[in-house]
């Protein structure tokens, strides 16, 4: 790690191990190389792309405790909480592609009407990009929500709306976080490891507090549908 970030301006962490049984360790491990290795290096900065949410699950309390270990360093850190970010490769989001894919008819624990903001792939690499070398951005959390709250299932409806589907929703409540990762992995591409962590993060809302880094970059928020849209095309492109 000394050697990747030798001479390094400005460090990017957009690191995680979900799927790995011992992922919040992996995580703790990662951050302070990074620490370390940017101090070394002789950054100037770190910009950390982390989660919206914090407390109610192993996966979020780790995004937590990634940007605390990389505050305590001497290098200054821009911290990005992203709410779920939609675009190709996206595990939450190629998860909600999949259910809407595969079922016509969904019974959905609770979780689905949980608010969330979810963010367009491209306007995260805008924020990214404007943050960089930016003094103003040093020592800051920002958050970074696309420019519509809605629920999961809301989210979802609108997905096979474009799909040109018109799947059953059917909201119940028994379907405890182990339960819903198994249904999970036995109807998307998600691994229960990266299935049930995800799960427990999804019954926490995910709503951006403020708006102001899209201005403080310059950064035109795209819309929730165009978002989709575009991930569909990244999908189908060789």
């Amino acid at each position: 790690m000394r050697r990747a970030l030798d001479g390094a301006e400005v460090v990017y962490h957009l690191v995680h191990s979900l799927g790995s049984s011992d992922f919040e360790e992996l995580d703790r491990t990662a951050a302070k190389a990074v620490v370390a290795g940017a101090a070394a290096g002789g950054a100037r900065q770190i910009a950390y792309l982390g989660g919206l949410g914090e407390g109610a699950s192993p996966h979020l309390r780790s995004r937590a405790e990634t940007a605390r270990i990389l505050n305590a360093g001497p290098v200054p850190v821009t911290t990005l909480r992203a709410a779920m970010i939609v675009g190709a490769g996206s595990a939450a989001f190629e998860t909600i592609l999949a259910l809407v894919e595969r079922l016509p008819v969904m019974i959905c624990p609770r979780w689905v009407s949980v608010a969330t903001q979810p963010v367009a792939v491209a306007d995260v690499l805008g924020v990214l990009v404007g943050v960089c070398g930016m003094s103003a951005a040093f020592d800051q959390v920002f958050d970074l929500g696309g420019p519509e709250v809605m629920t999961y299932r809301t989210m979802m409806e609108r997905v096979a709306r474009i799909r040109g589907k018109q799947p059953l929703l059917i909201e119940v409540p028994f379907l405890t976080p182990r339960l819903s990762s198994l249904w999970l992995h036995l109807v998307t591409p998600a691994s229960v490891a990266v299935a049930r962590p995800l799960v427990e993060g999804l019954r926490v809302p995910t709503v951006a507090e403020d708006d102001r880094i899209w201005e403080l970059v310059g950064v035109k928020r795209t819309s929730f549908d165009d978002a989709i849209r575009s991930a569909l095309g990244a999908r189908e492109r060789p």
